[in-house]
């Protein structure tokens, strides 16, 4: 069975040839690109199943592009794989925000680049998940329909908005979300949320599921994440 296309877009030669060796060797049809002006109708006549894209890119950046592709009917389901520079938080957090599905800091190892590729093709293939439908994950159980958390068949006192911040992130394991997407995921209730609160509801809700909380994880300089 044929894999998946990737598209490359990286004006560094080392790290294509590298990217395009080890994705190749897992059988990935692979495209590559060293300007992002190329992307657009490329990645528009050439549909991938996912970008891997270089955030510093010469006259239209990786952030650009990553807008324009989302902003783009024909493009905007296409996930996307950002690559940064060690000391780019902002940038990363800017990525995820417009669109991205991961980001990967250069210098990278391939099996974690492989690992994560694998990660968000997967995704992708995946039905969205419905928003009321229960979900287990061990002897935790989380049901929206009754805004009720269970753990080992006992419900516990969360928050409104703690429920909804645990929910938002248990329905995508192992997605990192920044904390202004939290806020936007439970905007438009009474309780004033804000990208600071959001530690603040963390911690509490850490420590009320228990050794449950461990699942919420922290990235540093980026926002949080259910374990996948």
């Amino acid at each position: 069975m044929p894999k998946e296309h990737i598209l490359i877009v990286d004006d560094e030669e080392d790290i294509v040839e590298l990217l395009e060796y080890n994705l190749n060797k897992e059988g990935y049809k692979i495209t590559s690109v060293t300007s992002g002006e190329k992307v657009l109708s490329l990645a528009k006549t050439h549909l991938p199943d996912l970008v891997v894209l270089d955030i510093m890119l010469p006259h239209l950046d990786g952030l650009e592009i990553c807008k324009l592709l989302k902003k783009d009917s024909k493009t905007q389901h296409i996930p996307i794989i950002m690559l940064s520079a060690k000391g780019e938080e902002a940038d990363i957090v800017t990525g995820l925000e417009l669109g991205a599905d991961d980001y990967v800091t250069k210098p990278f190892s391939p099996r974690v680049l492989i690992a994560r590729v694998r990660t968000v093709l997967r995704r992708a293939k995946m039905a969205p998940t419905d928003d009321n439908s229960i979900l287990n994950i061990h002897e935790l159980v989380i049901h929206p329909g009754r805004h009720e958390v269970l753990i080992n068949g006992e419900s516990q006192d969360l928050t409104f908005t703690e429920f909804k911040i645990l929910h938002f992130l248990a329905r995508r394991p192992g997605w990192v979300f920044t904390r202004n997407q939290i806020v936007d995921a439970v905007r438009g209730e009474d309780y004033p949320v804000t990208d600071r609160s959001v530690d603040v509801q963390i911690v509490g809700l850490r420590k009320k599921l228990g050794d449950y909380g461990n699942y919420i994880e922290t990235v540093r300089g980026v926002g949080y994440r259910f374990k996948e």
